[in-house]
């Protein structure tokens, strides 16, 4: 796809129903509220735990006075969709402040416009909880569901957050086309999915534009949204559009 080109609008229909099983706790299935639950309320990480908690009781100057939401984080988007976007673990002050992943920081920014672009958001920004955002299409998760110090899960923490993917896997029954955000989320990808049966051999390795077959999906790397790669020019919008075109081509194939 050209860079910045226009993407006709979605069905409405569809649209409709993507708002409607976001926004209406009651549109959702009972495994996927049931799934939210356990994510929410989880306190398997004493180390997790306590950075997510510190950072929302000791917010940085330009948060001060806003709620925290202090929690793990659950997934976000379209219990239909197609393409889900997988990325590490929420920001301190983002998506732990928020209460929605990847809202709320400039990473976000990158993420959802490039959704936008391609056809998956109804709007370029994601600010809040309750700003309107829907996805249609597509669904987006992390690997790790709390805020690491440092940006960096032990190995234990992924593990023990690594079962909650699988299980969004197994009841979003309709994707096909995955966005792996960085090599942590491509290796946590591979993982879930050796789990549920889809393990692929040689391992593939990752990279930005990589892409490859993996049981019912079709898996790409994309650099992480980062600031680190977006402010350096290691990651730019016409490189996230480029692997968002060829996983929305996958998703509807």
């Amino acid at each position: 796809m050209r860079h910045g080109a226009t993407i006709k609008p979605l069905h409405t229909l569809r649209a409709t129903r993507a708002r409607l099983s976001q926004y209406d706790s009651h549109a959702m299935t009972d495994s996927l509220r049931t799934l939210t639950a356990d994510i929410t309320t989880c306190r398997r990480c004493p180390r997790l735990v306590r950075c997510r908690e510190t950072a929302a009781a000791t917010p940085p100057r330009r948060f001060v006075g806003q709620p925290y939401w202090g929690r793990p984080i659950p997934g976000f988007g379209d219990p239909e969709a197609r393409l889900l976007v997988v990325g590490l673990a929420p920001a301190a002050h983002g998506g732990n402040r928020t209460g929605r992943v990847f809202t709320g920081d400039r990473s976000g920014d990158w993420l959802y416009a490039a959704l936008h672009r391609a056809g998956f958001a109804n709007q370029p920004t994601s600010v809040s909880r309750d700003d309107g955002l829907v996805l249609t299409g597509a669904w987006v998760t992390v690997i790790v569901r709390c805020a690491p110090p440092g940006n960096k899960p032990t190995p234990v923490e992924r593990d023990r957050c690594l079962p909650y993917l699988g299980r969004e896997l197994r009841l979003l029954k309709n994707v096909r086309a995955v966005v792996a955000l960085g090599a942590f989320a491509w290796d946590g990808f591979l993982r879930a999915a050796r789990e549920l049966g889809h393990e692929t051999r040689p391992r593939p390795a990752f990279g930005h534009g990589a892409t490859a077959a993996v049981g019912p999906y079709r898996l790409f790397g994309s650099y992480h949204v980062s600031q680190q790669n977006t402010f350096t020019g290691r990651l730019t919008e016409a490189m996230l559009d480029a692997v968002f075109a060829a996983a929305r081509s996958a998703a509807r194939a």
